[in-house]
C-alpha cells in the first residue's frame, strides 16, 4: 500500500489506562474524546507521521468525584491544559507487524519523549466499501515526569497512587480519500 491519510474511528477505538491504588489494586480509566491525524502505509508504519490529541475533560474512571479531582490542578489542570498530545518522531520496525513508536508526549505543558509498542492488526473493507486498518499500542509513563505528583502517604507504608501509568490503545482507522 502507498502512504495515505487515515482518520480514527472513535466509536471503534479506545485510549485506556491503569494505575496502582493504595499499593494493593489498580484503578482503570479511559478518555472518551480524542482524534488523530495519521499519514502512513498501514502495512508498514516505518515512515508514518502520527499526531494524537486527547481531551482531558473526557476522562472517565467510573467515579465522578475522582474524575473531577483528576481534572483539577492537583493532576491534569484541565482548565489551563485542556489537551494532551502525542507527535511521532520515529517508528522502528521490531518484527512482523510490530513497531516501536517514539514521539513527543505533552501532558500539563510538559513534553517528553515516550515510546509505545504498536501492533498492526490488519486491514479490510467494511460493508460500505471503506478501507479500515487496526492497530494496538501499549506502553507506560511515569506521572512525576509530567508534573502529576499529587499523592498521600499510607499509614501501612507506601503511597496512595502509583507513579507508573500503564496505557493501552486500540485504534480502528478509516482511509481518507486523496
Amino acid at each position: 500500500m502507498a502512504k495515505s491519510k487515515w482518520a480514527v474511528d472513535a466509536s471503534h477505538s479506545s485510549i485506556d489506562f491503569s494505575v496502582r491504588h493504595m499499593m494493593i489494586a489498580k484503578v482503570k480509566g479511559t478518555f472518551h474524546s480524542f482524534e488523530a491525524q495519521i499519514e502512513a502505509d498501514a502495512t508498514d508504519l516505518s515512515s508514518a507521521d502520527i499526531h494524537f490529541q486527547v481531551e482531558i475533560s473526557s476522562i472517565d474512571t467510573r467515579n465522578t468525584d475522582r474524575d473531577a479531582h483528576l481534572r483539577s490542578a492537583d493532576f491534569f489542570d484541565s482548565e489551563k491544559h485542556p489537551t494532551m498530545t502525542f507527535q511521532s518522531t520515529q517508528v522502528t520496525k521490531t518484527g512482523d507487524g510490530e513497531y516501536a513508536l517514539t514521539g513527543d508526549l505533552t501532558i500539563r505543558g510538559v513534553t517528553r519523549p515516550e515510546t509505545f509498542d504498536v501492533t498492526f492488526e490488519g486491514t479490510g473493507k467494511d460493508p460500505w466499501g471503506n478501507e479500515k486498518a487496526g492497530f494496538s499500542a501499549v506502553g507506560s509513563i511515569k506521572r512525576a515526569d509530567f508534573g502529576l505528583t499529587y499523592n498521600a502517604a499510607l499509614e501501612t507504608g507506601g503511597v496512595l497512587i502509583g507513579d507508573e501509568v500503564k496505557i493501552s490503545i486500540e485504534i480502528e482507522a478509516v482511509g481518507q480519500p486523496s
